[in-house]
């Protein structure tokens, strides 16, 4: 069963790699477009810190490596996760999931890999980059334990942005459109290129909470970038995989029990 879903996933990603490819000149422009929007958003940054040196307990380049995961996160958001899920509303919309509900796989797998946008690699890139750069500016590297936390939490972090996503486009089964939430969903994720402790200040504390919980930011950027310095606390760790775990679990509840009110155009 594993190998065959690996089979249609690599059968999905060379379609959408070829397609890309297709259209070179505009492969490259979307990537440097990208890569020059990545450095608009270190503005900010650059303004905070010129007034100060710390903010809440992380110096510049620290708090570069939560801009890291941010950047690294949005290129999976925009690259995986979104194209082919936006694809489902219309579907939705238009009463055409029939195609896709009568093929012999899991709905879900089949909506959430139907497209990809291979140009979005440019993000990760340069959220590795961010990291080469926040590193030798601090004279030191990451240690291998804080290494390998960070790429399980790599997986946690993806699969958060995912659970949120099919959470979202659950939401279509219910009404006529999304688009608002879609947009506030990627509005509420620009938050997460903050260490979370910058928000402990704000509302007693409660944004913060929000963030960790509710809709759990902090796990996604700042839980990573803690394990990559080194100061992460091991019930932490574990709390970001169960609870990402717990996540995926109740999307996947959510996407079955809204696409059993799915009602085909030829209904």
């Amino acid at each position: 069963m594993l190998k065959r879903y690996l089979k249609l996933l690599g059968i999905q990603l060379k379609a959408s790699g070829l397609l890309s490819l297709q259209y070179r000149a505009d492969f490259f422009t979307e990537g440097v477009t990208s890569l020059f929007w990545t450095f608009t958003a270190l503005a900010p940054l650059f303004v905070v810190y010129g007034e100060r040196p710390n903010l809440e307990g992380w110096s510049f380049h620290e708090a570069l490596l939560v801009v890291g995961w941010f950047t690294l996160l949005q290129g999976i958001l925009e690259g995986a996760i979104n194209p082919s899920l936006t694809g489902v509303v219309e579907h939705i919309r238009k009463g055409t999931l029939d195609f896709v509900l009568l093929k012999p796989a899991d709905a879900q797998f089949l909506v959430s890999t139907q497209r990809f946008q291979p140009w979005r690699a440019f993000n990760v890139l340069t959220g590795v980059g961010l990291f080469i750069y926040a590193f030798s500016s601090m004279g030191r590297w990451p240690s291998v334990p804080g290494l390998l936390a960070s790429v399980l939490l790599l997986g946690t972090s993806t699969l958060l942005l995912y659970s949120l996503w099919i959470l979202t486009v659950s939401a279509a089964f219910f009404v006529v459109r999304v688009d608002n939430l879609t947009y506030l969903f990627s509005s509420i994720f620009d938050f997460a290129r903050w260490p979370s402790n910058v928000f402990q200040g704000v509302g007693r504390g409660v944004l913060m909470l929000v963030f960790t919980y509710v809709i759990p930011l902090s796990l996604m950027t700042t839980f990573p970038a803690e394990a990559m310095l080194g100061r992460l606390p091991p019930q932490a760790l574990v709390g970001a995989v169960v609870g990402a775990g717990l996540f995926a679990w109740g999307s996947r509840q959510v996407w079955l029990r809204s696409i059993s009110r799915y009602t085909s155009a030829s209904s």
